[in-house]
């Protein structure tokens, strides 16, 4: 939607609805003008939402996005209706304003600045159903026959010399075996250096990501008194409004 000041897309705020689980939409201002553009966003329900930014300074020709996070919901509203609204406020400011100056005077339409508002609507569609996976059947393992100890290839040969039969039977010689084996165990011992070097290195990625973790912990913390302050003093302000 176009104005005079802004161009907001999308033209309303869309949500994934999956009961239990927060669904964020991105909004962009765009400013086609030579001139800069303070705003500022407001909500019916500002305890469901959470804005970030709720104020900025778009710059000429520039954009500027702000994320609407709508909080896990235990309920659906009856046919996916919802009824919230948010308000986008945008007034020319003159160059050199930071968001320390934003204030709800600023917005004020009789104060001989060029003010604009517009309304944003909420938007719920269902979740994506995901595809079934299909069962895939596995070729049965292949056995391979256990090995025939020297000794006892021997003696079977022993055994069938002595009776006449299938005399020409080839015997598996002892060295070609015995080198076999030597090779077997040769592999194994050279694997325990490589698995020991791989659990370490597993080791060290858990040890990065928990690490990672608790950063990411802490700053959400801080996110989180932040967006408290920012709620109470949004809701003031829209109490004060109406």
């Amino acid at each position: 939607m176009a104005t005079d000041l802004l161009l907001i897309h999308p033209s309303d705020i869309t949500f994934r609805f999956e009961l239990k689980k927060q669904s964020s939409c991105v909004v962009r201002l765009a400013n086609h003008a030579s001139h800069h553009v303070a705003f500022k966003v407001k909500t019916t329900s500002p305890k469901k939402y959470c804005v970030r930014p709720t104020v900025g300074i778009v710059q000429p020709h520039g954009t500027c996005d702000f994320t609407v996070t709508m909080q896990a919901q235990r309920t659906a509203p009856p046919d996916f209706n919802c009824k919230d609204k948010f308000l986008v406020q945008s007034a020319v400011v003159p160059a050199g304003t930071t968001e320390d100056d934003i204030s709800s005077d600023l917005f004020v339409k009789d104060s001989g600045r060029l003010v604009e508002e517009k309304k944003l609507r909420v938007v719920l569609i269902g979740p994506s159903s995901s595809p079934e996976n299909g069962d895939f059947s596995q070729d049965p393992p292949i056995q391979m026959p256990s090995p025939i100890t020297v000794e006892k290839s021997l003696e079977m040969a022993q055994g069938l010399e002595e009776d006449g039969t299938d005399k020409g039977t080839v015997v598996p010689r002892p060295v070609e075996k015995e080198g076999d084996m030597k090779q077997v165990n040769g592999n194994e011992k050279l694997s325990f250096p490589k698995d020991f070097k791989e659990l370490e290195s597993r080791l060290s990625i858990m040890d990065a990501k928990l690490r990672e973790a608790e950063g990411t912990i802490a700053k959400l913390n801080e996110e989180k008194r932040r967006n408290t302050r920012e709620k109470n003093l949004l809701k003031q302000e829209l109490v004060a409004a109406e």
